[in-house]
């Protein structure tokens, strides 16, 4: 049964099976980069009851291969980036609510525009962004896409509000998390944690990606070596700081 199979599987089989390959056929885009699944034409509107309509987590992938798998998952090596708006809570103070959101609803327009490409948005909470890179998921290398979606991310913010970025990439539990009807896809782990705290030690303008980001990366990527004393953690951890200007 479907119930059964590990997320990777659910996925290959999405991306394999049958109905895929006459979805793909079906002459109606944007479609599902997974399954071929149309959203517009005939052929959307006879897939949507079937939960075939866009991911809210990314609207090139549909609900079907995310939102709708079942409970559960299964260790994968997750790329996780964090961006975060710097000085926030002084930006906010003596603005009004309605300005705070509009200036925040800026910021995730533009980082939706850009994860959206090659990433899996996770979460957008208070301030920040989280984005999972999953292995097979699109063509080519994870690290290269945090990577060149993270300058993306400094370039486009640059004129207009300050963000500081941190990524890491490990074992992380990849799948639906939650009870019943109330859950969530998203990625669980110490990569999580440490990508986080890297974000946390970035400065505005600055890309904060651990060795293991680096060392997969298959271009030369300028960075600066910093070591850096991370909240709950017993060792320094050694990082590369990469800037626009770099």
């Amino acid at each position: 049964m479907a119930e059964d199979l590990p997320f990777s599987r659910l996925l290959e089989r999405h991306r394999t099976r049958a109905f895929a390959r006459v979805a793909h056929r079906v002459p109606s885009s944007p479609r599902c980069a997974i399954c071929g699944a149309p959203y517009a034409g005939i052929g959307g509107r006879i897939l949507r009851p079937f939960g075939f309509s866009p991911s809210r987590k990314n609207p090139r992938l549909c609900a079907r291969c995310f939102e709708l798998a079942p409970i559960g998952g299964e260790e994968l090596e997750a790329g996780i980036l964090f961006a975060d708006i710097r000085g926030f809570t002084t930006l906010a103070e003596g603005r009004a609510p309605d300005h705070v959101a509009a200036h925040l609803n800026r910021f995730y327009a533009m980082a939706v525009e850009i994860l959206c490409r090659r990433a899996i948005v996770d979460k957008l909470v208070g301030d920040q962004v989280m984005a999972l890179y999953l292995p097979g998921l699109f063509a080519g290398e994870p690290a290269d896409h945090m990577v060149a979606d993270a300058d993306a991310l400094l370039a486009a913010a640059a004129s207009w509000v300050d963000i500081g970025i941190g990524l890491d990439l490990g074992p992380a539990f990849v799948g639906n998390v939650g009870a019943g009807d109330v859950k969530d896809f998203t990625a669980v782990g110490d990569v999580v944690n440490t990508a986080s705290r890297l974000q946390s030690a970035a400065a505005s303008g600055e890309i904060v990606m651990s060795l293991r980001v680096h060392a997969r990366t298959t271009t030369r990527v300028p960075a600066a070596p910093r070591e850096l004393t991370l909240r709950g953690r017993a060792e320094p951890e050694r990082a590369l700081v990469r800037t626009l200007d770099r």
